[in-house]
């Protein structure tokens, strides 16, 4: 009879921890309508992170690997249009570094062998043609069968009308993608980030920022700070710095790579006597961008060094800070010769969306207007 009361307990706890909540939203079938959830943290009114609310959950954690994606298509539609339309947008390289490298690793199986082994992966697309739907449309759930998942449902009447969503969301599906990842990365950094790094650049500049604790190893000048790795492969880089703001025109290509060029030139010499950072100019793209609901200027590129046989990615984002007039850039940079740089260079991007001007105002949500719903459990 013991016995007969623990099991009945057991079951109770997994029932009532089944009743949890999942996110979902709806995005618009126009072009730029279906954004992914932005990157950032809750801030206070100066700045600080707020922490978030732990929950409990019963669900299994998510596995693989950042930038891994299993599509549910069987093999029939994977073959035909819509099919070729999906792949077409999902094999693509990762923009700014010089070794073509996919955006994601991706993995296709047919919806009937969607067994258990394959519901704990972290990024899930599939797609729901019924003749229900007037509108093409796409909607993103959280945590579905594992704690931090995320599955995108691409919805629509025909396979026709899915194929052309497809091919003019295309890149408002990667970027969906891509947001997770950092986001996951944000909170990961919110636990463990080096706390150093943290308090020098706020003692230095004002503003907080987070980065990965391997980032041991600093140097500091005038409005400038560097903090790396130091390592001779995998190299990780993470620079701050700043200048006064004059007008618009300071967000233009050409002043970006002007500014860059000097700034680095000053302060990150190469190992050769003489030899000193620069940019590939020839290999650089800048992009407006919006973080914390403000304008941020995003490049990615190459850089090199000048006198020597070094080079890698780099991606970095310049904001206006209001209250002092000035430009601050956060950029992060990797040396990896001899490795795949995608998943390096990521998490330093993540890093960049953890920055905190001074008196940057409370944001409670980056959700950018999409509605958050709840949504009855899937049952794994």
């Amino acid at each position: 009879m013991k016995r007969h009361w623990i099991y009945l307990l057991i079951a109770m706890l997994v029932l009532g921890g089944c009743q949890h909540k999942e996110s979902s939203a709806d995005a618009s079938s126009k072009a730029g309508g279906g954004s992914a959830p932005a990157v950032g943290q809750q801030r206070t009114s100066k700045g600080k992170p707020k922490k978030k609310k732990k929950t409990f959950s019963l669900q299994p954690q998510i596995g693989g690997a950042p930038y891994e994606l299993l599509v549910l298509m069987d093999d029939a539609q994977w073959e035909r249009p819509v099919g070729r339309a999906l792949f077409e947008v999902l094999d693509t390289d990762l923009p700014g570094v010089a070794q073509p490298e996919r955006q994601f690793r991706m993995t296709r199986i047919a919806p009937a062998n969607f067994g258990n082994i394959f519901k704990v992966y972290r990024n899930i697309l599939q797609a729901d043609i019924q003749n229900i739907y007037s509108t093409a449309k796409l909607k993103f759930t959280r945590d579905v069968y594992a704690r931090g998942q995320m599955v995108m449902t691409l919805q629509a009447h025909d396979e026709e009308q899915l194929t052309a969503f497809i091919q003019s969301n295309g890149q408002q599906i990667l970027d969906f993608f891509t947001r997770v990842e950092f986001n996951r990365q944000v909170e990961f950094l919110e636990e463990q980030h080096n706390p150093t790094v943290t308090e020098k650049v706020e003692q230095q500049f004002g503003c907080t920022v987070w980065v990965p604790v391997e980032l041991n190893k600093f140097k500091q000048g005038k409005n400038f700070f560097w903090a790396s790795t130091n390592r001779g492969s995998k190299d990780l880089n993470f620079v701050i710095y700043t200048y006064p703001y004059t007008s618009p025109n300071t967000f233009t290509l050409d002043y970006f790579m002007q500014k860059r060029d000097s700034v680095m030139k000053a302060n990150i010499p190469g190992g050769p006597e003489g030899s000193y950072m620069t940019t590939q100019h020839q290999f650089v793209d800048v992009t407006d961008g919006t973080v914390r609901g403000e304008y941020a200027q995003i490049a990615r590129g190459l850089w090199r060094v000048e006198g020597d046989h070094m080079g890698g990615p780099f991606v970095s984002h310049s904001r206006v800070d209001v209250a002092n007039n000035r430009v601050v850039v956060v950029e992060g940079f990797v040396y990896a010769p001899e490795s795949l740089k995608r998943n390096l260079i990521r998490s330093l991007e993540a890093s960049l969306y953890t920055l905190a001007l001074p008196n940057e105002q409370d944001v409670d949500n980056f959700t950018f207007g999409l509605e958050e719903v709840t949504v009855s459990p899937v049952k794994p």
